[in-house]
């Protein structure tokens, strides 16, 4: 096991494990974190997860992790890691099962006092119009052919469909389309899933929750993300489903033999790759980015049925109940990236898991109106407690490889949670509040507790002190659809 001995100390928020604290390192581990948070990390496995990627074939750079990791199936949740393109590898483990988990925030003008009657009516038909849950099925009924065409074009197919707005697209991450997607290289059985669940939530962590903007930190910022004090916002956190997941399974286990073909040594086979330029890995990139145009379609189609919610809600009562997109940001995801590395701009394949882009101002692919803002950051907090909308800065850009934290992590396993914690003692503390809670499971409910998570402030205060995202505005729950 890693002690605190065996960190070195560069500052009250960053610390490193050198590249020679292992002869198999093939770069350093950077870890954005305060004492105390890294004495919670210091409980699991995650920084050897952290130093085994390290050896990953072709890494550049450090492996990079943030005050939220925690353990995960081979690789950390929370962390980062960049391979050198296309001659390094590419890793299922480094970028997750739920392939494109991410967040989409929608932003009004709707006064949380002019909302306050409204808001159990709300919180119903946001449980009825967004089905979740373990297994079930989602909103739309489309045939192996449309799905492919879904996968192959993404946020366009739900544009050309009537489901997303132009102004959806243009702030969606990668203008929620992947270029490089090959339905054609996933599975029949994955498909088979994702026929069943289009358009639906899941379990988990995933959620639907209504917020209001509680603070604004950096107002001109606020400003030009649509951010207004006192006014409900939607947080929408789901991925690829059943779907992305078959697709992580399936080549998992096909990269069990491409490590052997090619030579690839491991200290842990969760971590299996293949080298991106080689059939395997550009099978499994194939077959990633149509599952992570899913995950855009997906959260897309949420959106809808959460707008299809509030016009049934606020629709003449109020005059603007509109629900306009934020931005939608990917936290599970293998991106092709160009990133300066010693002063040299370097193509890489980025993987995040756990972690969500924060490009800073100025970078290309952002939507024009935050080319000097910096993309929006969405950390949702857990369930209960505050959630932040942070921005990207140029220092991201140089020391986290674009880079910044998803949301609290886990203190807390979900079955030491569900034994621990009775869901509904919880939903009743969560409603005393002033919480709407709509929840298919009180299990459920109680493997997401607040208790079971960091504190989201100390996590979100670590990285804006680290330098990698800034403060823009703190988001306070009022109704929460889980599955």
């Amino acid at each position: 096991m890693i002690s605190l001995q065996d960190l070195a100390k560069v500052s009250d928020y960053e610390w490193e494990i050198p590249q020679s604290f292992r002869s198999d390192m093939r770069g350093p581990v950077r870890i954005f974190s305060t004492r105390k948070l890294l004495e919670q990390i210091l409980g699991d496995k995650s920084l050897e997860q952290a130093v085994n990627a390290s050896t990953l074939p072709g890494l550049v750079g450090a492996v990079v992790v943030m005050p939220d990791m925690h353990q995960g199936y081979g690789f950390p949740i929370g962390g980062v890691a960049a391979t050198q393109f296309p001659q390094g590898v590419v890793s299922p483990g480094a970028i997750g099962y739920d392939i494109n988990c991410g967040v989409r925030l929608l932003a009004s003008s709707i006064e949380l006092e002019a909302a306050l009657p409204q808001l159990d009516n709300l919180a119903t038909l946001l449980n009825q119009y967004c089905p979740s849950g373990v297994g079930v099925k989602g909103v739309l009924h489309i045939n192996v052919p449309e799905l492919e065409r879904l996968m192959h074009t993404g946020a366009h197919w739900a544009f050309k469909n009537g489901y997303a707005s132009e102004n959806d697209i243009t702030r969606t991450e990668e203008s929620g389309c992947l270029e490089g997607a090959d339905p054609a290289k996933i599975s029949a059985r994955a498909k088979a899933r994702g026929l069943e669940q289009i358009g639906s939530v899941g379990a988990g962590n995933h959620f639907v929750e209504v917020d209001v903007v509680e603070a604004v930190l950096e107002a001109e910022t606020a400003a030009v993300f649509g951010l207004r004090e006192g006014c409900l916002v939607v947080q929408i956190h789901c991925g690829s489903r059943g779907l992305g997941h078959q697709v992580c399974t399936d080549y998992v286990q096909d990269f069990q033999s491409a490590v052997k073909r090619f030579g690839i040594e491991l200290p842990d086979r969760e971590l299996v790759c293949a080298p991106m330029d080689s059939p395997e890995g550009q099978a499994y990139l194939g077959a990633m980015r149509a599952a992570a145009n899913f995950a855009f379609v997906n959260r897309q189609l949420l959106a809808h049925s959460a707008r299809r919610a509030f016009e049934e809600t606020f629709a003449g009562r109020l005059k603007n109940w509109q629900l306009n997109q934020v931005y939608d940001i990917c936290h599970n995801m293998g991106k092709v990236e160009i990133h300066e590395v010693d002063g040299k701009r370097v193509k890489v394949c980025v993987h995040r898991k756990g972690a969500t882009r924060a490009f800073g101002p100025g970078m290309p692919g952002l939507p024009p109106e935050y080319e000097r803002t910096g993309q929006p950051v969405l950390v949702p907090g857990s369930m209960g407690t505050a959630s932040w909308v942070l921005a990207g800065t140029e220092a991201s850009m140089l020391r986290s490889w674009g880079s910044s934290c998803h949301g609290a992590g886990r203190t807390m396993s979900r079955a030491k949670a569900k034994h621990d914690i009775r869901g509904g003692d919880l939903r009743r503390e969560l409603e005393g509040r002033g919480i709407k809670v709509r929840a298919g499971s009180m299990p459920g409910l109680a493997e997401e507790a607040p208790s079971a998570y960091k504190d989201v402030d100390e996590v979100v205060d670590t990285v804006v002190a680290a330098g990698i995202a800034r403060k823009v505005a703190r988001l306070r729950p009022l109704a929460v659809v889980k599955g």
